[in-house]
């Protein structure tokens, strides 16, 4: 009977109760089954049932998901029972083999335990899932039951003088104390929820977030398991490959989370540290973040100290496992048995158990999943509690900007700059470093961990190893602040590439018509070579660190091993040396990181110190003083709050409902009168300086009366508009505001947020109300048109449409391709001046406020424009709803229609009164005005030009669109889906598309380094990965030749020399006696020259990478540069500046600094785990039976996590832009939010686009979790296939100890590397984006530039004459699209003057754009002087032409570039020039004359200036054709009249086309020439056509007239 329940022994009869019944061992065994039998049988029926009932419904949703009181704590102890379970069972089975015959009684039991805990657990879950606690009393049963069983097992031990010295008997007591604190959990459950032995239970309800269906972000409320494994992120994750993820999809944030929270959190930490003694100390923000967000850390630095100590089980494991293996042959002797037998039974010792190496491999496979649990766990609550300090952070930095003094961004102490650098980086580097915070203090500790066991394993010469490593932490660290420096100068080189680049893309139109593409071309290749150059030295900086990573552990262990050599003259065993080795891979990352915390370290402490600058900066005065009313005391302000709501019955409730806030009414003073809206008693004010701006200031603004404020630039008028907002600083005086006129309404939103300011914040908002304010430089937001005009008010169809015509914006909403539906700003359309300030003045004109601020809004419009808007807009529908206006103008003729004027100069006040007063009273300053007002009325009459100016503007937008329309404004990466798979584009080929990777794209990056490099970069991985193995395996059988040779010399020969044999058949060295130091002195030379290879080779390695994404990024970026500057002017009109501008900044930055690191990193990971893979297969090739499963597990799980990690990096990606582009938009527009009372407004949406961006970053980490804690629990089942099958097949006699080691410590790398394989090809797939992208646009077509004639058979003076001949001339932009030129012919003989002229749209710009073969002829031609234009080489055409251009184009750099970049005039041929264009005595008076600075873009020169120096550059090149397309368009009439008569004279000899806007300039033409669609209409002399009085040349004249 030899499987008999308690062992048939002879001589024991072990069913006999002689004794008593617990007297016999096997009994209480027996009894021991009985609880897990009792609970099986019950939950297995209601589990059933349970999920029969449960598939029918439809999947509960999460927010049943009610923890029991204890959860956390029951999981753990439940975690521990199973755990105590498997020893138990080990137990039983070793102890098993040591008796005659099976005992079931000694593991059945624990098996049975291990089943039903299990089953416990899953129980429980099903009933807290679906919230019936009635049922939790089997468990409690259970828990009884198997206490009592236990402990009477327990007692009964004890009796037999059983102690802690056996195992068993310790087993036993865990799982009494465990079973009796699950009792206790389960006791709690019942007083808690008093679901049973209660009359009333508790009603529960479930957590806030979980009622909300938005929140899908569930780590906080799953149970602990799925906490630890992130199951509940399966659904996403493999959904994803369906469809992509999007914002719905990822939902809100849980509220303890949100930036809101948590920024109060930090706020109440940093505010608490104000103390009574000290109030101007300022607060430390290190201190606060510590108090709120203490907690966390701590509990990440717990279990990240757990994971390190767990990491250490590895060697030790190994050792054991590779000492025992060579013990195993003989069994244990029996007479140990009569020693430890009690009730029939043997009990062995702790140490015995672990002399087992099948215990050995399981306690490493448990050791390594719990070791990567916890270390997951650890990054997860970092990574949330960085990200949480971030949002707080973001609303600190905020709320404070809302709050900083105008003079202070005035006067540049806090520059934009800085305030984005807050946003972007100094909150980022905080974050990051609490990512890599607890590296800080686990470190060390691991460090000194693992130095000891070195020793404990190596003796001295350990400490040898160790010492290397240490002193080489060193380099690495000046290694990594040498990157950190020379990141920084790339940076300088490539901002200033981007700003060539960009002046290039700008005026490429220009550079194209001169023919100078190849010179500007030249100075970007410059600047890149530059860049590229500090790229080198980052290049080789970035391969010395890869080196020093690699090269380290093999120097540690050809040191270590070296001299244990020389001091034991003998090997180090198998066991020692694996262990040591493993040690070493564990012990090189805290040492490689060590050095990049430290830097972070640094880098946090500068940022702390930026920001605790910046917080402590100045803010804007708190106003009481607006009211007069300084004694409000800030409790009654708390009181108010919220409370005062005046509501008017007669509007409609939504206004009730907005949330934005306006102030509640204020108490009449009886000082005030009641019409006086804004009154400025003695009014001293200042822009931070303590000299007063403006001085003794007596004002007052009527009420709903029009007043303007006039004088000249610079006497104070705007600043007198913001002392009065309360924006400047009062050295004295007052301004009072009136109370809110009865008809107004007071809305009262509460937003949280503002509940929660300070309350003097909430006194203030309430003392003045919301002024609509237009500044004169105007502010836009990036939203679309009608969002900017509304500006948070509701829409009211019927006064958004009035406004648009007061402001006659209908004509340029038209235009726009989604009309006011369009996007503008950073992210949309970028539109001129004229139309953004008419789009501030609307926005002030919609808001329903009493009191509108004009700040010169006239300013950018031309004379139509504002004699419109005035009369429209101000006179009409601000004057109907009797709105208080204040405006602010140069426009003297509009003074008539003011009823109050206010004359400034120089900072105080001139006059104040109606107009008749200042007539009656100051004649002279009356007079004054008069002769400026008649000068401006000239100005009216000539002013129809001005009117020009709106329409080129529009004529631009149109441009801008007219080709993009086609494309339907495909968004910035319309390229995405290339050609290869447009077709079928059903769901089976998205699918595979997005889980594709992208191999053509890596082989055109790979081609583009260069063949040879891509070669050299393959060989040397290999050739370093096999010199590895090598080293590796040359240990192995040193030292397992040790082993074989005690063996030989001692008593078991035939062991010895098999063990030799299966080394390499040397049974040489197992003959007895062979002397020591020969073999080794045989293997140590190989070992070291290994090594040295290996070191080389990481040298080279690490090099060639890193060179290769050099020598890619360099042709990609030098293929692109040319292939964009040589594309024809259609591609520029087609595709928007700022896709062409991406691929220039962020796609060749990831080019050029991300994808050689990822590279890098993604070969090496991968050979790594090819080569371990490799290794354990040679060794033990049963192994390669369980790789298959693995192999498969692995492909699905790297397939799912690409796609949803490429989809969740993409949302990250795409919502932190718009919140960098809040930040920087409110900083710009501070004084209008502020004028607006639209604080809380914007808080809001800072708030909500803040927490989009941490969802999709918190997504986006717990996806990373996701892979890592898979792909560890693969790499831990590897590593135990590989124990296991080593273990099996040396029971067969197959190898040596030494190489099992090898096999192990290879398994245990694996682990490590296996998720950086399937991050780093995610990470690459998403980079190499950035090189498709690039590579689509080197398709382009180039221009064709060589023409069919040779440079050298062009005449050398050719064009002398400049005679013209056009013959049925068709011109199209594209082939695609229709002719903008049918069959023109015309013949100008040489040094006419001929004018044409026509609509908008009739073709005269496409016609001088013939003249240069920039567009399609595609019929007819153009003969100049006798040759064929299309003939020509471009070059050549190009450069003998001249051309003026209707925008004028200035690049940055010196006046002579701009005239003369080719550098081929002489000084006077240049002033000269200049002469011509009236500019000579501007030019003399700069300083630098010639070399003076040229902003870029010329905007340090007038719009008018600019234009003459465009004239001026158009005659330094000295060219007998001239074209001047709508050149004068934006000069006033007295130069331009010059400029006609210059022209006449100095271009006597010359041809001259002339394409004009405005009939006039064209009177004194030889040849008129009128065009229609594309047509000729009329050609003759003007005045021949002036005599047809139906023609359409006079009708031009008389209404230009």
């Amino acid at each position: 009977m030899a499987l008999s329940f308690c062992g048939s022994d002879n001589g024991s009869n072990s069913y006999s109760v002689n004794e008593g019944v617990l007297n016999n061992g096997c009994f209480v065994d027996a009894l021991n089954l009985v609880p897990h039998v009792f609970l099986l049988f019950i939950t297995f029926p209601i589990l059933f049932i349970g999920w029969g009932s449960q598939s029918s419904k439809v999947q509960i949703h999460h927010n049943t998901w009610l923890h029991f009181p204890g959860h956390n704590m029951r999981w753990i102890l439940t975690f521990s029972l199973l755990f105590v379970h498997v020893c138990e069972f080990a137990e039983g089975i070793v102890s098993n083999k040591g008796m005659q015959t099976n005992h079931l009684h000694l593991f059945i039991p624990a098996f049975m335990g291990f089943i039903a805990a299990t089953t416990s657990v899953v129980y429980y879950h099903n009933i807290e899932t679906s919230n019936f606690p009635k049922l939790l009393l089997v468990l409690f049963i259970y828990w009884v039951l198997a206490f009592i069983t236990k402990s009477i097992k327990l007692w009964k031990f004890a009796e037999y003088s059983v102690g802690p010295q056996h195992l068993r008997f310790c087993i036993t007591a865990l799982l009494v104390l465990l079973y009796g604190l699950l009792m206790a959990v389960e006791i709690n459950v019942i007083r808690v929820r008093k679901y049973v032995f209660f009359a009333n239970p508790q009603k529960v309800k479930p957590p806030e977030d979980l009622q909300d269906l938005g929140v899908r972000f569930l780590q906080p409320f799953v149970n602990l398991l799925s906490k630890a494994t992130y199951w509940w992120m399966n659904p996403l994750i493999i959904g994803a490959h369906k469809r992509p993820i999007e914002l719905k999809k990822i939902g809100k944030l849980p509220i303890a989370m949100r930036a809101l929270t948590n920024y109060l959190r930090l706020k109440d930490a940093y505010e608490d540290q104000r103390t009574a003694e000290d109030p101007n100390r300022p607060p430390s923000i290190w201190r606060s973040m510590y108090r709120a967000f203490g907690r966390p850390i701590l509990l990440s630095s717990t279990l990240r100290y757990l994971a390190d100590l767990l990491s250490f089980a590895g060697p030790l494991c190994i050792s054991g496992i590779v000492k025992y293996l060579n013990k195993t042959g003989s069994a244990t002797p029996l007479n140990k048995i009569k020693g430890d037998t009690y009730l029939g039974v043997y009990f062995m010792s702790t140490t015995e158990l672990l002399q087992n190496t099948s215990v050995l491999a399981v306690l490493l496979f448990l050791a390594l999943v719990l070791q990567r649990t916890f270390l997951q766990a650890s990054y997860y609550v970092t990574i949330e509690t960085g990200i949480n300090l971030r949002g707080a952070l973001l609303a600190m930095i905020y709320n404070k900007i809302l709050r900083l003094s105008t003079s202070n961004m005035s006067m540049g102490e806090m520059t934009l700059g800085q305030i984005n650098n807050l946003v972007a980086i100094e909150t980022n580097q905080l974050m990051w470093f609490l990512f890599l915070c607890p590296n800080l203090w686990s470190m060390p500790v691991q460090i000194v961990m693992g130095v000891i066991m070195l020793y404990y394993f190596m003796g001295c010469s350990a400490l040898v190893g160790a010492s290397v490593i240490v002193l080489l932490a060193p380099v690495q660290y000046r290694i990594a602040t040498k990157l950190a420096d020379t990141q920084k100068s790339t940076l300088e080189h490539s901002t200033d590439r981007l700003k060539k680049t960009t002046e290039i893309l700008k005026g490429i139109k220009l550079l194209k018509l001169y023919a100078w593409e190849n010179i500007f071309c030249d100075s970007v290749e410059d600047t890149r070579g530059k860049e590229l150059t500090s790229l080198k030295t980052f290049a080789f900086y970035t391969s010395m660190s890869i080196f020093m990573n690699a090269a380290i552990p093999i120097a540690a262990v050809l040191a270590t091993f070296v001299v244990y050599h020389f001091i034991n003259e003998t090997g180090p065993t198998p066991s020692e040396a694996f262990a040591a080795l493993a040690l070493f891979h564990i012990l090189v990352t805290p040492l490689f990181l060590l050095s990049t915390v430290v830097r972070f370290a640094v880098k946090a402490m500068v940022s702390v110190q930026k920001l605790s600058e910046f917080l402590q900066s100045d803010e804007i005065g708190d106003d009481s003083w607006r009211n007069g009313d300084t004694s409000v005391s800030m409790e009654a302000g708390k009181k108010h709050l919220g409370v005062t709501k005046a509501i008017n019955r007669k509007q409609p409730m939504r206004y009730q409902m907005d949330n934005y806030e306006q102030p509640t009414r204020r108490q009449m003073r009886p000082t005030e009168t009641e019409d006086v809206a804004v009154k400025v008693s003695n009014g001293f004010f200042t822009w931070g300086s303590n000299l007063s701006t403006l001085s003794d200031i007596n004002i007052c603004i009527p009420t709903g009366q029009l007043t303007m404020i006039v004088g000249q630039v610079g006497c104070g008028k705007s600043s007198l508009l913001l002392a009065m907002l309360g924006e400047m600083q009062t050295l004295g005086g007052s301004v009072y505001w009136s109370k809110l006129p009865d008809n107004e309404t007071v809305h009262e939103g509460n937003i949280s947020w503002s509940e929660t300011e300070e309350s003097g914040e909430d006194i203030r908002s309430k003392n003045r109300y919301s002024v609509a304010y237009a500044t004169q430089k105007s502010w836009l937001l990036n939203a679309t048109v009608e969002e900017n005009i509304t500006f948070g008010s509701p829409f009211n169809k019927q006064r958004y449409k009035t406004v648009i015509d007061a402001c006659s914006l209908q004509p340029d909403i038209d235009l726009l391709p989604f009309g006011d539906q369009t996007e503008i700003g950073e992210r949309g359309i970028n539109l001129s001046g004229g139309q953004r300030q008419r789009i501030c003045v609307a926005r002030a004109l919609y808001q329903n406020t009493n009191i509108v601020f004009l700040d010169d809004p006239f300013s950018a419009l031309d004379i139509h424009l504002s004699d419109h808007l005035m009369q429209e807009g101000i006179l009409k529908f601000l004057q109907d709803d009797k709105r208080t206006v204040v405006l602010v103008t140069h426009k003297l003729q509009y003074l008539i229609h003011a009823d109050w004027i206010i004359a400034m100069k120089d900072g105080s006040v001139l006059r104040e009164g109606t107009l008749k007063d200042i007539q009656t009273h100051d004649i002279e300053l009356y007079d004054h005005w008069k002769t400026l007002m008649n000068r401006q009325d000239h100005g009216l009459e000539k002013d129809v030009q001005q009117d020009s100016q709106t329409t080129l503007e529009r004529k631009t937008l149109r441009r801008a669109f007219y080709s993009r329309e086609a494309k339907n404004q495909i968004d910035d990466e319309d390229e995405e889906e290339e050609e290869e798979e447009e077709d079928d584009d059903n769901m089976s080929t998205t699918t595979n598309r997005r889980s594709k990777i992208p191999w053509r794209v890596c082989w055109c990056y790979m081609s583009s380094g260069g063949f040879f490099m891509a070669f050299l970069m393959v060989s040397s991985k290999l050739l370093k990965h096999s010199v590895i193995v090598a080293i590796d395996y040359w240990l192995a059988i040193w030292t397992s030749s040790k082993t074989s040779q005690s063996a030989g010399a001692g008593q078991d020969v035939s062991n010895g020399s098999s063990l030799a044999d299966g080394i390499g058949g040397n049974s040489t060295f197992a003959t007895p006696g062979t002397p020591q130091a020969e073999d080794d002195s045989y293997y140590l030379p190989v070992f070291i020259t290994l090594c040295a290879a290996g070191i080389t080779l990481c040298l080279i390695t690490s090099l060639t990478v890193e060179f290769l994404g050099l020598s890619a990024a360099t042709n990609l970026h030098h293929n692109l540069l040319n292939k964009i500057i040589h594309a024809p002017i259609r591609f520029f009109d087609i595709t928007p500046l700022g896709q062409i501008l991406n691929r220039f900044s962020a796609d060749t930055n990831i080019i050029d600094q991300h994808i050689p690191p990822t590279l890098e990193s993604l070969t090496r990971s991968t050979l790594l785990c090819l080569s371990a893979i490799g290794v354990i297969s040679s060794i033990t090739p049963a192994f390669l039976i369980a790789l298959v499963p693995l192999a498969v597990a692995f492909y699905f799980i790297q397939k799912y996590f690409r796609v949803a990690s490429k989809d969740l990096q993409d949302l990250d990606d795409s919502t932190q832009l718009p919140l960098l582009c809040h930040f920087s938009e409110t900083a710009e527009g501070l004084t209008t939010i502020r004028a607006f009372r639209h604080e809380a407004r914007f808080k809001q949406r800072m708030l909500e686009l803040t927490d989009t961006n941490n969802t999709a970053y918190l997504f986006l980490s717990a996806a990373n979790r996701w892979l890592e804690v898979r792909t560890d629990y693969l790499g831990a089942v590897i590593v135990l296939t590989a124990a296991g099958a080593a273990i099996w097949s040396l029971r067969y006699g197959l190898h040596s100890g030494g190489l099992v080691g090898l096999g192990l410590t290879y398994a245990l790398t694996v682990t490590n590397y296996l998720n950086w394989v399937v991050r780093n090809l995610a990470d690459l797939e998403v980079q190499m984006a950035a090189v498709k992208k690039v590579n689509s646009f080197l398709g382009t077509e180039s221009e064709n530039y060589e023409g069919s004639m040779d440079a050298s058979q062009v005449p050398e003076n050719w064009p002398q004459n400049g005679e013209i001949k056009i013959q049925e001339l068709c011109v199209r932009y594209d082939p695609m699209l229709k002719p903008v030129l049918k069959h023109v012919n015309m013949f100008i003989e040489p040094g006419q003057k001929v004018g044409i002229c026509g609509r908008t749209g009739s073709g005269k710009s496409s016609l001088s754009l013939a003249f240069f073969n920039m567009v399609d002829i595609f019929e007819g031609k153009i003969v100049i002087d006798g040759i064929d234009i299309c003939k020509l080489p471009l070059q050549t055409l190009r450069s003998r032409l001249s051309i003026i251009l209707q925008d004028p184009v200035l690049f940055s750099g010196s006046i002579r570039f701009n005239l003369d970049p080719e550098r081929t005039c002489t000084d006077d041929r240049l002033w000269e020039a200049l002469e011509i264009a009236q500019l000579k005595n501007m030019v003399k008076a700069l300083p630098g004359g010639l070399d003076a600075v040229v902003t870029e873009g010329g905007e340090n020169f007038s719009v008018g200036q600019r234009q003459l120096f465009c004239l001026a550059r158009a005659f330094v090149r000295k060219s007998s054709i001239l074209i001047m397309d709508e050149a004068t368009a934006s000069i006033d009439m007295a130069t331009e009249n010059i400029l006609q008569k210059v022209v006449m004279t100095a271009f006597a000899d010359r041809t001259v086309v002339t394409i004009a806007h405005r009939v006039h300039t064209i009177l004194t033409a030889d040849l008129v020439i009128v065009m229609k669609r594309g047509n000729i209409l009329e050609y003759d002399k003007p005045e021949t056509l002036l005599e047809q009085e139906d023609g359409m040349f006079a009708s031009f004249v008389r209404a230009d007239m």
